[in-house]
């Protein structure tokens, strides 16, 4: 069967610059995985031409996150072989992965034998493959996507980086260049942002603690001391809250949050003013302590001066 060969590679422009920072401040050279999404997006057909654009369909594969590995940690070993218990979904957190990259210092931009035995050996990783966004048919992309990136080979006065993607072809076997779209608003984005979904919600938030004083009274009756701590801490919250309690907290997620921003606003002005009132007893304080220090010092030497000694 052929591969499945994609027509160009896609990545927001955060998603591109928080990589490079994420590289640029590491102490040495680092690799990890590429997560995202496989979809046909149909191009725009919006043109100021008279000739009419293509109406077939383009495979695109967007990334949205990505995961770096330590030197030490990494999920292949040293003859390119990837560890298929270390890609897990759960060490992968069900994210859908789609390839790999990797990140070297002072190096040409062109992917090294262990970089094609590493992405040679993770396309062919079975039970990875993830499926295809609006396809028509029951097909499966194979994690074949390498990115490399690398800095010039002499220093330079500004920062630099380069980057370079490809795809594995698996029938070759061989590297296919990619071209990198940075997603951006415009009408040549717009089948990206058609076809958007959201895939990161919020977690639930228990923000009161007599929840799980319940719980754990239920799970052990003889915690009676870590109870009354859990309860002790508890009040001490709702003091510092001025009538907010905290459990209101949870209100904050959902449609209706906005309903409740101005009272935790207006709570944390009052935490501020707290704040600066303490910040000042300290100066005091510690003016005071400064100036006791001072005054024993100058009864110590009287002492020792009235009794002889130095």
């Amino acid at each position: 069967m052929d591969d499945l060969v994609l027509h160009k590679l896609a990545i927001s422009g955060p998603a591109l610059s928080s990589m490079i920072q994420r590289l640029s401040s590491s102490p040495a050279d680092v690799d990890g995985l590429l997560f995202g999404h496989v979809t046909y997006i149909a191009p725009s057909t919006l043109s100021d031409e008279s000739a009419q654009s293509s109406s077939d369909s383009q495979l695109v594969a967007t990334i949205s996150g990505f995961l770096c590995f330590p030197s030490l940690l990494s999920f292949y070993d040293s003859l390119g072989r990837v560890d298929s218990s270390r890609l897990s979904p759960t060490h992968l957190n069900h994210k859908p992965l789609i390839g790999w990259f990797s990140s070297r210092r002072k190096t040409p931009l062109r992917p090294s034998m262990r970089e094609f035995s590493v992405t040679r050996s993770l396309s062919s990783t079975p039970n990875l493959s993830l499926p295809i966004e609006n396809a028509d048919f029951n097909s499966l992309f194979a994690p074949s996507i390498f990115l490399l990136f690398t800095t010039p080979l002499h220093d330079q006065c500004i920062q630099t980086n380069q980057y370079r993607a490809f795809q594995f072809r698996s029938s070759k076997p061989s590297f296919n260049p990619l071209s990198i779209d940075i997603v951006n608003i415009g009408p040549a984005f717009r089948g990206h942002y058609g076809s958007f979904r959201p895939n990161s919600t919020l977690p639930f938030l228990n923000c009161d603690l007599r929840n799980l004083t319940a719980m754990n009274e239920d799970r052990n009756e003889e915690n009676v001391t870590g109870t009354k701590e859990t309860e002790k801490d508890q009040a001490l919250l709702d003091t510092c809250a001025e009538g907010m309690q905290v459990g209101r907290l949870s209100l904050l997620i959902g449609p209706g949050a906005t309903n409740y921003t101005a009272g935790l606003e207006d709570l944390y002005e009052k935490m501020l003013s707290k704040i600066e009132s303490l910040a000042r007893l300290v100066e005091t304080s510690s003016a005071k302590v400064l100036e006791q220090e001072n005054l024993n010092r100058k009864l110590r030497y009287k002492v020792a001066r009235s009794t002889g000694v130095e």
